[in-house]
């Protein structure tokens, strides 16, 4: 039991940092500068966030993603006043990953592939819906505070576009990923059984 608990929080920094790498490094390639100062980024972020939370449950995989994206976010002056707007909404995409994933579809203790791979897709999906829907929603606010209405308008509109786009791509990154690591977790005796 004890050895669980102390792989789990090795594995959430493992997740926190790889969200951070992955958001940094397409943040390096792939930033797309708005009025104002602002920017988005084309990233796979929110994909580990929801991996975390398949593997790890809702709250480790939501806390791994809001430390991990947190930190991307305190590092770099464009998005640093964005940091607690991240950690909210990371952490929430883990945990309705996680509900979806453990409470409803119990994958972990699911033997059946469709069933597993529906509910696989489900939580990311889920996770993922929320933070399109979310993350435009309250980044307008934010930025409607910070460069005022004409910017904070404009910046919706990429805002919403590259959100959706980035969901839409870390769901298909997210299945892939857990569909592969699963068995080979499994015969590693390194699954972990969420109830």
């Amino acid at each position: 039991m004890k050895d669980e608990k102390l792989r789990k929080i090795v594995l959430v920094g493992m997740f926190a940092a790889l969200s951070y790498a992955v958001f940094a490094l397409c943040n390096a390639f792939f930033r797309i500068p708005l009025p104002g100062g602002s920017a988005v980024t084309i990233h796979l972020g929110n994909a580990v966030v929801v991996i975390a939370a398949l593997l790890l449950g809702g709250p480790l995989g939501g806390l791994s993603g809001a430390i991990g994206m947190t930190f991307a976010d305190l590092f770099d002056p464009v998005y640093i006043v964005y940091a607690p707007k991240t950690f909210f909404l990371k952490f929430c995409i883990g945990v309705i990953a996680g509900l979806i994933a453990h409470k409803i579809g119990r994958i972990t203790t699911s033997t059946d592939k469709k069933h597993i791979s529906l509910f696989v897709i489900l939580a990311a999906v889920g996770g993922l819906l929320f933070n399109a829907i979310f993350d435009p929603v309250v980044g307008y606010f934010y930025k409607l505070v910070i460069i005022g209405k004409p910017a904070a308008e404009l910046a919706l509109t990429w805002d919403i576009g590259i959100t959706a786009l980035n969901a839409g791509v870390s769901v298909i990154v997210s299945y892939v990923v857990y569909m592969g690591l699963r068995p080979v977790l499994i015969r590693t005796g390194n699954f972990f059984k969420l109830s």
